[in-house]
């Protein structure tokens, strides 16, 4: 599901105009970014939360030059699904065949 898709969605749902609601979603968006590039978590009740998780310093290779490098610590944006949620997708998603 594409961002205009969940504006129709929410536009349909609501009765907004598509162009309030585009602000709003786009708004919560900046919101959720800023927050977590200020090192604060975003908690959404019964939905998830976004964190940053901590990525350990490790060492790496480059196998066409045959180098170690080091790669530093640095903190990665996450999503972290509540349980209700996470409960909801696995009982009502089906696996993909392969």
């Amino acid at each position: 599901m594409t961002k205009a898709e969940i504006v129709n969605e929410v536009s349909k749902a609501t009765g907004i105009e598509k162009v309030t609601v585009q602000t709003v979603v786009e708004a919560t968006m900046e919101s959720i970014k800023a927050s977590l590039i200020r090192d604060n978590n975003v908690y959404l009740r019964g939905f998830g939360s976004f964190i940053n998780k901590e990525r350990a310093q490790k060492a790496a290779r480059n196998i066409t030059r045959q180098t170690t490098m080091t790669i530093p610590a640095h903190c990665i944006p996450a999503f972290k699904p509540s349980k209700s949620f996470a409960a909801a997708v696995k009982d009502s998603v089906k696996p993909k065949s392969k």
